[in-house]
């Protein structure tokens, strides 16, 4: 009778049919016991997105500004017959050209604010802030190597210019990023179709330039506006986002057998 008494009071008491059964923390272990195993909440969490610093957002707005003001405030200091539409914005600094500084220091500043932007950009991938840095680089050499006077047209200026444009179309592509914590700005869809939008536009304006269509000069401002506007739009999801640790798994408690439970 003693035996038996010892029994029942050392047997566990069964939960109510169609009860579920609680959850038990052991505050020691750091795991959750279950009716099936054992829930640990020592899970390694996924590292956290880096941020875009504020100065990354500054010099990312700043650049088309100063673009599209220079070649709009430079085009009306020409004394000559010059056409938005068809004449490029190349022509605004080209030696001979009315007031050539103005648009030299917007190619100047531009491009550095680009470098600046391609520094700053840390949730990106490494070989999208290179190549976004590198067509920064190349708009500096674009400053400083201005077409001649009567056109014609320069080699050295062309060819820096052809390596700007390339590089601040493709630099999207290459800046992607995987996981569920990438901004929508760098994930891969989304890049892959910023760089295709911007290789076509510049596909149009080289075009324009071979054909003499007669609206290089409109496709020339449409790609300078849109390759400087998405660095802007890139840093703001990254801005907007809000970047922290998660577990695998979208935050679901990985479960153990409750049998390797200590």
């Amino acid at each position: 009778m003693t035996c038996q008494a010892m029994l029942k009071t050392r047997q566990p008491a069964m939960p109510a049919p169609g009860r579920p059964r609680r959850a038990r923390r052991d505050a020691a272990s750091g795991t959750v016991s279950a009716a099936s195993g054992t829930v640990s909440s020592d899970v390694p969490a996924a590292p956290a997105m880096p941020g875009v610093p504020w100065w990354g957002m500054v010099s990312a707005a700043v650049a088309p500004v100063l673009l599209i003001s220079g070649w709009t405030f430079a085009a009306g200091l020409q004394r000559g017959t010059y056409d938005a539409v068809a004449d490029t914005v190349s022509a605004l600094a080209a030696e001979g050209a009315a007031d050539r500084w103005v648009m030299t220091l917007a190619f100047l500043l531009a491009g550095a604010f680009e470098v600046v932007t391609g520094l700053s950009l840390r949730p990106a991938a490494a070989a999208g802030r290179l190549i976004l840095m590198a067509g920064g680089v190349a708009g500096l050499l674009v400053a400083a190597s201005p077409e001649p006077a009567g056109g014609g047209g320069s080699v050295r200026h062309m060819s820096v210019a052809a390596a700007a444009l390339v590089a601040l179309a493709a630099w999207p592509a290459a800046a992607r990023r995987r996981g569920p914590a990438v901004p929508w700005g760098l994930r891969p869809a989304v890049s892959a179709g910023a760089s295709a939008v911007l290789l076509a536009v510049l596909l149009w304006f080289g075009a324009e330039l071979l054909t003499s269509g007669g609206q290089a000069g409109l496709a020339e401002r449409l790609l300078g506006g849109l390759q400087t506007l998405w660095p802007v739009l890139v840093i703001l999801s990254c801005r907007l986002s809000r970047p922290g640790t998660q577990p695998p798994g979208r935050g679901h408690p990985r479960l153990t057998d409750g049998a390797g439970a200590n």
